[in-house]
């Protein structure tokens, strides 16, 4: 029975490089804030929206909860927040593999000012603001994220590695 978190910021490649690693090795993919729209009836923008951060937290919390619990041989790929909250890091660590996938600030800025909308916590921000954004998130995360039993760095950050992580 294996489980595999990949952790990370936002935009870092946690949801595309999962589906590719489990194409890559038969394992079942679950998208932690898919999970959470499909409980909850509403997209991660709308629960920001209406009801807020600290609701949004709770589900995350329960649907983190619920996939460890309910599902094996499945890479998970959770919220950049997920691992700064509710001792969630010591959760996947003890309960599964977790892969911080790590990238700068500045590549993490190129890949977010690309689609700002997608993600409530930065929908809206000037470029600067985005920059600020990433630069006191990631440190405010970082102690949380070098938890992880292992760490890829961009730009080694592959398939292959991932598939030589999961294979150990």
């Amino acid at each position: 029975m294996m489980k595999i978190f990949l952790i990370g910021f936002m935009g870092s490649g946690k949801s595309m490089l999962g589906k590719s690693l489990a194409s890559a090795t038969g394992l079942f993919f679950a998208d932690l804030d898919e999970m959470i729209e499909t409980s909850a009836g509403k997209t991660i923008t709308e629960i920001f929206a209406n009801e807020g951060e600290e609701v949004f937290r709770v589900l995350e919390h329960e649907a983190l909860l619920k996939a460890v619990h309910t599902l094996d041989d499945v890479i998970i790929a959770v919220g950049g927040g997920t691992p700064c909250f509710f001792d969630h890091m010591d959760l996947m660590n003890k309960t599964g593999k977790t892969i911080y996938l790590k990238y700068t600030p500045e590549k993490l800025f190129e890949y977010l000012r690309e689609e700002p909308d997608k993600r409530p916590l930065i929908s809206g921000k000037s470029d600067k603001e985005l920059r600020d954004y990433i630069h006191r998130k990631l440190k405010e995360r970082e102690p949380f994220y070098q938890q992880a039993r292992h760490t890829l760095t961009w730009p080694e950050i592959s398939i292959g590695l991932l598939e030589k992580i999961i294979s150990r």
